[in-house]
């Protein structure tokens, strides 16, 4: 049975016993940003089971993607090298939310496994929390399993209820006991029964996990009756593949047997002068590319990139550590993203997502794996070289210094040079590692520190901000001004100072927007406010230059916000809002936020995406933002719980720390957290239009975009220059395409005459050159100057001399201001003894230059023309020596 069939017939089955086949969720939850990846089945459903969710079934069965690469599940150390253990795995599970329990969930279990999979019924043993006599009694007299094969877990793991075999959602929470089910591969098979021991052997294998939450633990540790009782099971695909398939490795499976072989071609094709028969087909490594290749490409699938953080650190690693692998087994071009094509015609059927996204996710593993090949040559050199020095000294720890090199340099992840130490007997000095990484967050956080706020030390009252509903606060107490980054009593006419007030009406700059600008008054005193910037969380520096009278600590002020400027703001950032919609809407759910700028003069949106947007991409974002515009939808903000902000379905960043309440922005169809000020109404937004679209990292694409009135000035800015351009053409703007081709149809003429006057006057040169080629040793040898010729002259009167002097080396020169062009030409009899590249740099040496080609002909350039001259007379000297 293939694994495809196996998971077909316990779906059906499930539903077969009134079981809702739910699709499986993304393996990046979208609804909960304190889980790094989906790493089991009863992810989608932890709501349903915690009270906040109801469906309208109450029993599920789905197979889950699952990913565990990174926190408390990290399987990676061990992917290769063990016969279960994945980055990527799929979790088949039935679930039951207040419907059956105990009696149920083991009866089917039982029917599967023994009727449907026909697995003998003595090859399997059966785990119970101790002190979970229901269970044992179901196991043993409702189903028949004798009692010498069912084995009671106690507290195994240091705590009251810390056990294998009880399941804790948390500290508090739902929970409950478990029952495993373990298949016999017998006593051919090394390994003990479930808690022996020798547990950790091959020979008994867990197949099935059921999860009985009956309890509620409160923050006293009393555990409370559910009043509904519910079922979580899962059970590994690959697991019980690899027992019904009867193969002890789930990498002997057919899934894994089909991609193995796609590894090993694509690492044989990327290995230069391999040898017969290609790598090792039973390789470690083999298993960690096949492996690694379904993590990569599902999460890149549901809208991740490598990146240095979060998520996308984890994909990055992964994906460097399978290119590693295949480094290891000769590989030395990119091989691992042609790989996500094999995987799509495997797994595309039960997955669709693979196939939509294949090209995508080919894209993005390709650009990674390009960028990591440019280093990984130099950084094993480099870790070959550290571990040779250490184990000549005797060591056995490689230092953290040389492994933070190889992160900070090379790109290599700790985990990655872990992997290579311990292939080798070694191991990195993780503390000092970690030394070198604090002090470069430590490094960037000094240099990014923010304008006036560097070294601002305050422990006053927090500032009330206003300026959500107002931008006027006519009783502003100053509580602390700052001069040249200093505490101080009072500040004078002409100073500039930081001024922080208990109320204030001004947005300091968080979340993208910039702060705001305006002005303090009072009888005897103005300030002109240049911008405000936030001291600590809820502290507001006013930042601006005392234009007339004096500010004390104590006066009190009227603040009012330049309302022109904030308006343009608002108008810049609610659009943003609007724009990340429509990305998402035109380029993909991938597209997250990755940065944002918005100014009164633009705004300026960062976002994870791995090609330059089309013409008609761009076109599409505008047209949708700008309907939004046009419905003139009212904008609102609600300040709630996190917990309700995601049932809400509000887009958050994965790896922000947000605070146990969020402020909910609602504009148009977008739902965000945002803290920043925004337009009462789409509306007023005006006007939207992109003006730029470019990258600014791999696989991050950079928007710019203007509203409003800045809109309408950029639009009438194009059209003055359109309308140029067309006067200077004599045509009315619609006839400027049109125009314009025939002057460049044109322009390509008259370039072909003038390159074929070059050519002539080159070949006229030529003719008189071949009298000036010297005899050296029976090699005519030339060197000499072409007066304005380019490039392509120069190589093509190369070719005609060499023609014309049979055996010869030949170099010849131009002259454009002070740059110089140079091309060497050896004749085909002559390459045996001199080298057209070694030739040229020679020259190209003498002029402040350098270059290369091939044996029979390559160029350079300089940009010491004063040296020319001696440097075409050495050509001789050169040659001679060398002949």
């Amino acid at each position: 049975m293939k694994a495809s069939e196996i998971r077909h017939t316990f779906l059906k089955f499930f539903e077969s016993k009134g079981h809702q086949i739910v699709a499986s969720s993304p393996v990046i939850p979208g609804d909960d940003p304190t889980l790094l990846f989906t790493n089991a089945g009863m992810n989608q459903f932890k709501d349903v089971f915690l009270g906040f969710d109801k469906r309208a079934y109450s029993r599920a069965t789905t197979s889950q993607k699952c990913i565990r690469a990174g926190g408390k599940h990290n399987d990676l150390d061990n992917v290769g090298y063990t016969a279960r253990h994945h980055t990527f795995f799929e979790m088949l599970g039935n679930f039951s939310f207040g419907d059956y329990f105990k009696k149920d969930a083991i009866a089917y279990a039982w029917e599967l496994l023994t009727g449907h999979f026909k697995l003998p019924a003595d090859k399997l043993w059966v785990t119970v929390y101790a002190e979970d006599d229901e269970a044992y009694e179901i196991w043993n007299k409702q189903v028949g399993v004798p009692a010498e094969r069912i084995v009671r877990i106690g507290d195994n793991k240091g705590g009251r209820y810390m056990s294998d075999n009880f399941w804790m959602m948390g500290d508090t929470g739902p929970c409950g006991p478990c029952t495993e089910i373990f298949y016999d591969h017998g006593p051919d098979v090394a390994g003990g029964p479930p808690g022996s021991p020798d547990e950790d052997g091959d020979r008994y294998i867990e197949i099935w996990n059921n999860v009985f939450m009956q309890f509620n633990r409160t923050e006293d540790g009393v555990m409370h009756p559910l009043p509904k009782p519910s079922v979580d099971t899962g059970m590994g695909l690959e697991r019980i593949t690899a027992v019904l398939q009867h193969v002890h490795s789930n990498y002997e499976i057919d899934l894994f047997v089909a991609l193995l072989a796609a590894a090993k071609n694509a690492v044989d094709a990327a290995t230069p002068q391999r040898a017969e028969g290609g790598c090792d087909a039973s390789s470690p490594s083999l298993k960690v590319i096949a492996d690694h290749i379904r993590t990569c490409a599902f999460t890149v699938a549901d809208g991740v990139i490598p990146g240095n953080a979060g998520r996308g650190f984890v994909l990055r690693r992964i994906a460097r550590r399978a290119i590693r692998h295949g480094y290891k087994l000769g590989a030395r071009v990119p091989f691992f993203h042609t790989l996500v094509h094999p995987l799509a015609a495997e797994m595309g059927e039960a997955y669709p997502e693979l196939r939509t996204h294949a090209d995508r996710v080919f894209a993005v593993l390709k650009q990674e794996e390009e960028r990591f090949f440019q280093t990984i040559d130099r950084g094993m050199e480099i870790l070959d070289a550290a571990l040779e020095a250490l184990g000549t000294a005797g060591g056995t720890v490689l230092d953290g210094e040389t492994a933070f090199k190889l992160h900070d340099t090379f790109g290599f992840p700790v985990d990655l040079t872990g992997d290579v130490c311990r292939e080798r007997g070694y191991t990195v000095h993780q503390g000092d590692f970690e030394a070198a990484m604090s002090r470069q967050r430590e490094q960037a956080r000094a240099a990014g520190k923010f304008k006036m706020a560097q070294g601002l030390e305050y422990s006053g009252v927090a500032t009330a901000f206003h300026g959500y509903e107002h931008l006027v606060c006519e009783t502003s107490k100053v509580v602390a001004v700052y001069v040249d980054g200093s505490p101080v009593v009072s500040a004078k006419a002409g100073d500039d100072a930081v001024i922080v007030l208990d109320h204030t009406p001004f947005y300091a700059e968080s979340g993208g927007q910039c702060g705001d600008a305006g002005e303090l008054r009072n009888a005897s005193t103005k300030v002109e406010v240049a911008d405000t910037f936030k001291i600590q969380a809820d502290v507001f520096g006013h930042q601006g230059h005392i234009a007339e009278g004096e500010v004390k600590v104590g006066d009190v002020f009227t603040a009012k916000v330049n309302a022109e400027l904030r308006a343009k703001t608002v108008r810049n950032h609610s659009a943003t809002h609007l724009m990340h919609k429509a990305l998402r809407e035109v380029l993909g759910g991938h597209v997250q936020q990755k940065g944002s700028l918005v100014t009164p003069e633009r705004t300026r949106f960062d976002f994870a995406h791995t090609q330059p947007m089309t013409a008609d991409e761009i076109r599409r974002v505008e047209a949708l933002v700008n309907a939004e515009i046009l419905a003139n939808a009212a904008a609102s903000a609600q300040v709630m719980a996190l917990d309700d902000a995601q049932k809400s379905g509000a887009m958050m960043l994965f790896g922000e720390k947000y605070g146990e309440t969020v402020r909910v922005l609602s504009i148009g169809s977008s739902k965000e957290l945002c803290g920043g000020t925004h337009v009462k109404a789409t509306g007023d937004i005006g006007l939207f239009k992109i003006v730029a679209e470019s990258g600014v990292a791999a696989g991050i694409r950079r928007v710019e975009a203007v509203t409003g009135d800045n809109a309408l000035a950029y639009l009438q800015s194009l059209e003055g220059t359109v309308n140029a351009a067309a006067g200077a053409l004599k045509a009315a703007p619609a006839e400027l395409p049109g125009r314009i081709a025939s002057l460049q149809e044109q322009v390509r003429a008259l370039e072909k005459d003038v390159a074929a006057l070059k050519g002539k006057l080159a070949s006229s040169q030529g003719d008189e050159l071949v009298a000036k080629a010297v005899d050296i040793k029976g090699l005519k040898v030339l060197a000499a100057t072409l007066d304005a010729a380019d490039a392509a002259t120069l190589r093509n009167t190369l070719d005609q001399l060499k023609n014309k002097l049979k055996t010869a080396a030949i170099v010849l020169a131009s002259v454009d201001g002070a740059k110089v062009h140079l091309a060497a030409g050896v004749t085909a009899d002559s390459v045996g003894k001199l080298k057209a590249g070694e030739l040229v740099n020679f020259v190209a040496q003498q002029v402040g230059g350098k270059g290369g080609g091939k044996p029979d002909m390559a160029m350079a350039g300089g940009t010491d023309a004063s040296g020319l001259p001696a440097a075409l007379a050495s050509v001789a000297g050169w040659v001679t020596e060398r002949v």
